[in-house]
């Protein structure tokens, strides 16, 4: 019975593709593939067959670009929004081709830039490096090169909870930045997307035993500052941001700022 099934399936996929087909006239024009979901939730998968894991799930009336068949099964390789390739089963879905004169009808294909993998993410991780330009003890400032790691748990595409490790390294000693806070997302649908970012933590220098700019002590931090997400395709993340640094003891108060860009991704 599912032989016969599938074979039907075979059949009116077969069909549907010569009724989209365009007309003999525009043959040699640029003809693309398209499969529209016609199911309430179909399931793309990361292989052609049911025991491959579940990459998304997609509703009615969503579009996704055709990039082929297997050479077995009625499964479709198809095209997510974010540029990476999943399968769909072929009854879930009603193929259908446009030429490329029909501008109007044309659905979109992924393209450099894809909404960040906020929707659905549970955590996340990212590795930056910049400057980090502060104070020093002889009351002159001075500019360090930075690194810094955070770990990321989503709550919402909106929201996260951070951690966060830097070192400012250089010839005179380490300044080590430490602490958590939360990213929002403004317009986390948004290829580009502007997020703001507020927290706390410390400061902690380690000077070489020859340092005479350094000096070993340990500030408390407040943190806020903000920056772009540039989400490519294939989930690759490009992160951009600006910081200020509130360092403050029980007798001082002073300000840094880190300028930093990197790599993240969300899973």
């Amino acid at each position: 019975m599912r032989h016969l099934r599938g074979a039907f399936a075979a059949a009116m996929l077969a069909g549907s593709l010569l009724m989209a087909a365009p007309p003999a006239h525009a043959a040699d024009d640029d003809v693309e593939a398209f499969a529209r979901v016609v199911v309430d939730s179909a399931e793309l998968r990361s292989g052609p067959g049911i025991s491959y894991r579940v990459v998304t799930s997609a509703h009615r009336g969503e579009t996704f670009a055709i990039d082929g068949r297997p050479a077995s099964g009625f499964w479709l390789r198809v095209f997510l929004p974010d540029g990476r390739a999943a399968y769909v089963l072929g009854d879930q879905v009603q193929p259908f081709a446009v030429s490329s004169d029909d501008a109007g009808g044309r659905p979109s294909r992924p393209g450099l830039l894809a909404p960040p993998p906020l929707e659905g993410a549970r955590g996340g991780l990212a590795i930056v490096g910049g400057i980090f330009s502060g104070p020093v003890d002889d009351g002159s400032r001075a500019s360090f090169g930075y690194m810094e790691i955070r770990p990321q748990l989503v709550l919402h595409k909106t929201i996260s909870l951070d951690g966060f490790l830097g070192d400012a390294l250089t010839a005179d000693g380490q300044q080590i930045l430490y602490g958590a806070g939360a990213t929002i997302h403004f317009f986390p649908s948004w290829p580009i997307c502007p997020f703001g970012t507020l927290g706390g933590g410390g400061l902690s220098s380690f000077p070489t035993s020859d340092s005479f700019v350094l000096k070993r002590h340990d500030s408390f931090v407040g943190r806020v500052g903000g920056g772009l997400l540039l989400a490519l395709r294939n989930r690759i993340l490009v992160r951009l941001e600006v910081t200020n640094l509130t360092l403050f003891t029980a007798d001082t108060y002073k300000n840094a700022q880190t300028y930093a860009g990197g790599l993240g991704v969300y899973f």
